[in-house]
């Protein structure tokens, strides 16, 4: 059997502003930014963290978002986290919490307005 290694390199985002964005999503993971010309990176910021590439715009947002990010936080910290989040400049856009048993979250929007998620799951056995 085959086994592959593949693993999310960075996400990648278009933005008005990249410095500024990448300012936020550093505030969000706790990643330090590293620029380099109109571009920033934004490295994992530990074990299991992810990266983030930020770039400059070279067409209009559509207006539907093809993709987002699902963030996953331990169980029963989520409304914590969203707090501290819309505190960062995210904006709260809806929850779901009663729809599926294995799972709960809360979609937010981030400066530029690309939405993400922040999910949480409950225990095994709950």
């Amino acid at each position: 059997m085959t086994t592959h290694q593949i693993a999310l390199g960075a996400y990648n985002l278009e933005a008005q502003d990249p410095t500024a964005l990448a300012g936020f999503w550093a505030s969000v993971t706790g990643a330090t930014p590293s620029p380099g010309g109109e571009s920033v990176y934004l490295p994992p910021a530990g074990p299991g963290g992810f990266a983030m590439f930020f770039q400059p715009e070279t067409a209009p947002r559509p207006g539907h978002q093809a993709s987002h990010l699902d963030l996953t936080v331990p169980w029963g910290s989520r409304q914590a986290e969203v707090d501290r989040l819309v505190g960062l400049g995210a904006v709260y856009k809806w929850d779901v919490l009663d729809e599926f048993p294995h799972v709960q979250w809360t979609t937010l929007a981030d400066p530029e307005g690309n939405l993400f998620c922040v999910a949480e799951h409950p225990p095994a056995g709950s």
